[in-house]
């Protein structure tokens, strides 16, 4: 490794979710380049990336096709203010994105990052129902869900490792019992527990309704929840009760959307429309920062009046619909319409199913579960009562440091080891992480490790 590099890094950086006293024993790896789903780091040694460094990237590092739309777009225009100016990267990818996206939503507002993408629909929603005469300041979340780290997505997020040291400084939601079905009773179907779960989602808004400005969920995947899954089922009766209780619907799609559950979008496969699609994360591919909230014309109306009103929706970003990553949007959506990616990505899931089957019977493996191209791994202490490791022993280090001593990076959710790969990854490369997830599984369910 290359010792001036860390040295470098360590002495300037510091990195996101990462406890850096833990660097002294184990130091960040310098990466070098990308190619395909391979990393590689400054001595040549190769790392297969199974989660698309943090669910961004979906057709490889450096993929030709997008280097090349970014390098075209480089000399053109690199960035304009959005307010007052416009582009056309920003106008053909508004109009793509409509007309991929649920029917219905018809309005796109740009941020940088998949946090601030949700932050604008929180203020998005409380300011539309200002706007029609309503007073509502309450939003309702489902326990064990994330939405980003900024303090409104902390909010409204339910994972106590991101949100307990800030909770003074936060919103107050209502939270409501996840549909995640790993705890349901023995011999219940995924539909049959999340029409359970409902129960709890609908009397929530018959109390609060009045006040609640959005419900906002993840459809089908809590991901940094430890990739806990649900039956579309829930997202259909959710959307009929919000127009039931006159509430918006806000899908935070940013780490689901873009072909990850087995759709375009997660929202597709319960047939509904929310009321504000919040995406970001492979919206570019994984190259840059862009995020997006799709919403309706109903919602745009609301804000639309003459010069100087209140009505006016003053958020901005200085970043906004930046035309470098607008093209490399634009190229990410060019390979979903030439290649037949959501195809391709149900035989891969099929491929990623067969070959993690056999996990499902090791000793400390409580459930393997998968949405499309998201295939979880659970390990637990005990595998029929599905009673975790206690914090002191906590598998999914073991577990990740094995993976990179093979050359994979498996960024395990606690216990919780996934794959989320690129989808341009092979059978065989399929079949490795298989067999290096395996040996992980191994190493980290010995409790002397």
């Amino acid at each position: 490794m290359n010792n001036d590099l860390i040295k470098r890094d360590l002495a300037t950086v510091w990195h996101p979710c990462t406890q850096m006293h833990d660097h002294e024993l184990f130091p960040p790896i310098p990466i070098r380049r990308g190619d395909g789903v391979w990393l590689e780091d400054v001595n040549g040694k190769r790392y297969l990336d199974a989660i698309s460094s943090w669910w961004v990237n979906l057709f490889g590092h450096a993929n030709p096709r997008i280097n090349a739309a970014i390098k075209t777009q480089l000399d053109r225009l690199e960035h304009v203010i959005l307010a007052g100016f416009t582009h056309e990267p920003v106008i053909t990818l508004s109009e793509r994105l409509v007309a991929v996206a649920p029917r219905g939503l018809s309005r796109c507002f740009y941020a940088a990052e998949g946090s601030s993408a949700i932050e604008i629909a929180l203020k998005m929603s409380f300011h539309y129902w200002q706007n029609v005469g309503e007073q509502r300041t309450r939003y309702i979340n489902l326990s064990n869900s994330y939405h980003g780290e900024t303090l409104g997505a902390l909010s409204v997020g339910d994972v106590a490792l991101y949100k307990q040291t800030y909770q003074p400084l936060l919103l107050q939601p209502i939270t409501v019992r996840s549909p995640d079905c790993y705890y349901r009773e023995s011999g219940e179907s995924w539909e049959q527990y999340s029409l359970r779960a409902f129960e709890h989602m609908e009397r929530a808004l018959q109390h609060h309704a009045r006040e609640t400005c959005a419900v906002i969920v993840e459809p089908l995947v809590q991901c940094a929840g430890s990739m806990r899954m649900y039956h579309p089922r829930y997202l259909e009766l959710l959307r009929a009760a919000c127009d039931k209780y006159r509430v918006h619907l806000i899908a935070d799609e940013i780490a689901v959307g873009f072909g990850r559950t087995g759709t375009l979008f997660a929202c597709e496969q319960a047939h509904i429309t929310p009321d504000i699609l919040c995406l970001g994360k492979g919206l570019t591919g994984g190259y840059l920062p862009l995020s997006v909230c799709i919403t309706t014309d109903k919602i745009y109306q609301a804000f639309y009046a003459e010069y100087g009103a209140q009505r006016a929706f003053l958020h901005s970003h200085s970043y906004t619909g930046n035309p470098l990553a607008c093209a490399a949007a634009l190229a990410t959506l060019d390979i979903f319409r030439d290649d037949d990616v959501i195809a391709r990505n149900r035989e891969l899931a099929e491929q990623m199913r067969r070959a993690t089957a056999s996990l499902q019977d090791y000793p400390h493996v409580a459930e393997v579960r998968q949405t499309g191209m998201i295939l979880a791994v659970e390990m637990a202490q005990n595998k029929k009562t599905r009673t975790p490791f206690p914090p002191e022993k906590r598998r999914g280090r073991v577990a990740y440091l094995h993976a990179l001593g093979r050359g994979a990076l498996l960024r395990p959710l606690g216990d919780v080891i996934y794959f989320m790969p690129p989808y341009v990854i092979t059978s065989e490369e399929i079949d490795l992480l298989t067999d290096i997830a395996r040996t992980s599984i191994d190493a980290a369910s010995d409790l002397n490790a």
